[in-house]
């Protein structure tokens, strides 16, 4: 059973593997069975009804061998050639063959037909659930318009490259990435990042292959070729880790090659040494070949990586790329969640929360101090105040003799004024000490994670003048669902949720006590991060590291399983961890632990219940208590309802 790593296929051709997008009953081995069932109930009813000759009957029977066989003794052949192992599809074919040499031939043609229906059924469910991941790719229109001297030109999408501009109208999707130059829209990103509310986006942002536009007419400069974009990245992914077993799998998978010569000894013995001993040849002859039927591990064989497949096929699908079967077992095992905090928990850009004036001055007035001066500036901090007078419509001031204070502020001379912006040291420099009511203002949004920008007049002027004209207060807000997703997190039974943190202590603890985090560990560089993972391993057990996937890199490596957030059209991210959020959803993260849970709970299910089968029906068969026909409805009813079982992992929520 090699569904996995047999070559792709992207179209509807005469392949038992890969992908397939047509109807279940235009399936080659779905046809085969079909025709195979056709012919031998004619048989049977011929014989029981028409009074059929015998000759006829198994002339139907004969003819109905190839039909059902073709694909699975192909496969089985294959296998025992190119690797030299006894396959179970060896096993089948060994029971067929010895059936019709007792002349049983009503069994041998049963046997055909039930294993090459359950077969049929098992790739065709791994056909579709490549399929539903490659038919992404039919989101990403065949043609765009590209823009060529002035004009627009329409070329097949597989011809763009990086640097030409395309024009995407409202309605239609993105034939690849890229970068928007012109326009502002509202894109459906669902297809890439699985998030449901449409995004909006302008001039500078990065824009993914297969998203909707919804709105206003886009001129985009593509960055990636129609082959390398993201909806391809994905699939790529996807299909690769469908691929990559995880650790139940590799253990059934070694079980199996010693396990089916073995069973095909014991069947020999079975005949062999009563028949030797005096024995009934034909009684003896047709239990090892039930046997051979009974004890044919499909059903456990199938038990793991129909479930795996689903799973990742699912999560991908959802925005969710794992990269293996092993990632996905992970998932179902972990007890603590390691969180970074900018860029995970927060949205890793700094926003004025608090405009707080103290000498008569009006707040509007105070921003636009602050901006003025600021507005030279490129630290993150002077960004956020700069953006937030722009977003409240107020305009800078001009400004002369502009200064930066490495590490402390900013000053320049506003409409004739020296204006001051920076921290609390600087204006102590000065020996400008807030008042008491405003030194307890500044401790009490310290203390609520927000860092203090002073702005006042004075600097250079004598220390007596100087003054402080108020606050304003700044935090990297936190993402609207951050605190859902702890407690999604606590609700699978994470025993503990620890975020990581190189930000100052303060500010930390402040987020992670209105987030409802268990544990703080701040002020940490990248090497403390790894100690911390690890030492949460040792005590705890297995342990998800969620961060931005290139900053956190180490500790995503040293997790049990590393998880990358927003990772959209980044390979770092995706190539650093085990799991690519591809949006900057926190609750996807639960998500992904939902459905390795349930992955691994129905794994071990269908692996309690393969073995159970085979507890009933290995002693029935040598006992002479299950017939041939009996041993393979039971055996192939049995690897259908664990395809059917593994299944219901798409049904994560």
């Amino acid at each position: 059973m090699k569904r996995q790593n047999e070559d792709d296929v992207s179209d509807q051709r005469d392949e038992p593997s890969g992908s397939w997008r047509g109807s279940w009953w235009t399936y080659p081995p779905i046809v085969g069975a079909v025709v195979s069932g056709f012919l031998l109930a004619s048989g049977a009813l011929g014989q029981a009804t028409w009074a059929l000759p015998r000759d006829v009957a198994i002339a139907l029977y004969v003819a109905a061998m190839p039909f059902g066989g073709y694909w699975w003794a192909r496969e089985g052949l294959e296998e025992l050639v190119a690797e030299r192992e006894i396959g179970i599809e060896v096993l089948m074919a060994v029971a067929t063959i010895g059936a019709a040499a007792l002349g049983a031939w009503e069994e041998a043609a049963f046997l055909v037909f039930l294993y090459g229906s359950a077969e049929a059924v098992e790739s065709l469910t791994f056909a579709r659930t490549r399929s539903a991941i490659r038919a992404l790719l039919d989101l990403a229109p065949k043609e765009a318009r590209v823009l060529r001297d002035g004009a627009e030109v329409t070329v097949p999408a597989t011809e763009l490259v990086p640097g030409d501009v395309f024009v995407v109208r409202p309605g239609e999707g993105l034939a690849t990435d890229g970068v928007i130059r012109t326009g502002r829209t509202s894109l459906d990103e669902s297809p890439v990042t699985g998030e449901s509310v449409p995004v909006d986006k302008g001039p500078g942002d990065k824009v993914f292959a297969g998203t909707i536009n919804r709105q206003g007419a886009l001129e985009i400069e593509a960055t990636t070729a129609f082959a390398e974009n993201t909806l391809s990245a994905i699939i790529h992914l996807v299909e690769e880790a469908q691929e990559q077993k995880g650790r139940s799998q590799r253990f059934i998978e070694r079980f199996s090659r010693r396990y089916s010569p073995t069973l095909l000894l014991g069947a020999a013995a079975l005949a062999i040494v009563p028949i030797a001993l005096g024995g009934q040849p034909e009684t003896w002859l047709t239990r090892a070949i039930t046997l051979v039927v009974a004890g044919a591990p499909c059903a456990l064989v199938m038990s793991t990586p129909v479930a795996m497949a689903a799973g990742i096929g699912s999560g991908g699908r959802r925005g969710v790329l794992i990269k293996g079967g092993m990632d996905l077992e992970n998932l179902g095992l972990v007890r603590v969640i390691a969180l970074d905090k900018t860029g995970t928990l927060t949205f890793g850009r700094p926003e004025v929360t608090d405009i707080v004036p103290i000498d008569g001055i009006e707040p509007a007035r105070l921003l636009e101090l602050a901006a003025s001066v600021e507005h030279f500036s490129e630290h993150p901090l002077a960004r956020a105040i700069v953006a937030a007078a722009e977003q409240r419509g107020i305009r800078p001031a001009e400004v002369t003799d502009f200064a930066a204070l490495t590490g402390a502020g900013a000053r320049a001379r506003v409409e004739g004024h020296e204006v001051l912006v920076g921290s609390q040291d600087l204006f102590a420099e000065l020996g400008v000490v807030p008042a008491a009511p405003v030194a307890t203002l500044i401790e009490e949004l310290r203390e609520a994670g927000k860092t203090v920008v002073l702005v006042g007049q004075g600097g250079r002027l004598p220390a007596a003048k100087a003054r402080i004209l108020g606050l304003l207060a700044l935090r990297d807000q936190v993402r609207p669902n951050a605190k859902a997703a702890i407690e999604a997190f606590h609700r699978l039974g994470v025993e503990r949720v620890v975020m990581l943190s190189g930000d100052h202590p303060r500010t930390a603890a402040a987020i992670a006590g209105e987030l409802g985090i268990d544990d703080v560990r701040a002020g940490l560089k990248p090497e403390d991060k790894v100690a911390a993972v690890k030492q949460l391993e040792r005590e705890h057990g297995a342990v998800a590291m969620i961060g931005d996937g290139v900053n956190d890199a180490p500790a995503l490596a040293a997790a049990t399983v590393g998880i990358a957030m927003g990772t959209a059209g980044t390979d770092a991210a995706i190539e650093a961890a085990d799991v690519a959020l591809m949006a900057d959803d926190l609750e996807k993260a639960a998500f992904a632990l939902r459905l390795g849970r349930r992955a691994r709970s129905i794994s071990r299910q269908n692996v309690a219940f393969s073995l159970a089968v085979l507890a009933v029906l290995i002693p029935g068969a040598t006992a002479g208590v299950f017939t041939v026909a009996l041993a393979v409805t039971a055996h192939e009813a049995s690897e259908l309802l664990a395809v059917a079982n593994g299944l219901r992992v798409v049904k994560v929520g």
